[in-house]
């Protein structure tokens, strides 16, 4: 495993911060903890984060979860489902991925050059939104010449791909919230 991407495991961006903990907490204000929301960029789990007292965070911020001994003021983590999230949340969360898809070109660009069949009939490129038969064999043969180098390569090469950053961030987005996909690329769950 590289340094870059020991690093990225070890990071979530912070989606929302409640600094006078959760609504629902019926506990009074000075026993409530501040919690975040947040994302993890290896892998788009999403995490629910106890933090000591006094800490703060802002919408955007990374903050290293793992591992364990990395965990600044942090008590509590556990991973959460799509509708456990805050509203804020959940509209911050597109920004998130976008931004962690064009933080990391190389890695989401090399899912283009990659990605593998499934099964007899299913191929990896086929789980994006608008990638059909036709398109993917366009993938296919662009990267047999050359592996893609960037999106804007990707777009040039393959007829037909419009903004391949964005029909990653889609399917990723669409792994993140439904729970009962049969094939997960990008968002891990537990």
């Amino acid at each position: 495993m590289s340094e870059s991407e020991s690093g990225r495991e070890a990071v979530a961006v912070v989606l929302d911060f409640l600094p006078h903990g959760r609504a629902e907490d019926d506990r009074p204000q000075y026993q409530k903890e501040p919690v975040a929301y947040a994302l993890t960029e290896s892998d788009f789990r999403l995490l629910e984060l106890t933090l000591e007292k006094e800490t703060s965070v802002g919408i955007g911020d990374s903050i290293p979860v793992d591992p364990p001994e990395a965990r600044e003021n942090i008590q509590k983590l556990h991973e959460i489902g799509y509708s456990d999230l805050t509203s804020a949340s959940q509209s911050e969360l597109e920004h998130a991925v976008v931004d962690i898809v064009e933080r990391d070109e190389e890695r989401f660009v090399n899912f283009y050059n990659d990605a593998q069949p499934i099964t007899l009939r299913l191929h990896q490129l086929n789980l994006l939104p608008g990638i059909g038969k036709k398109l993917r064999n366009n993938v296919l043969e662009a990267r047999k010449r050359q592996p893609f180098e960037s999106f804007d390569d990707l777009e040039d090469r393959v007829s037909g791909l419009h903004k391949p950053q964005d029909v990653l961030v889609e399917r990723i987005l669409e792994e993140i919230r439904e729970d009962d996909l049969k094939y997960r690329t990008f968002a891990r769950r537990d």
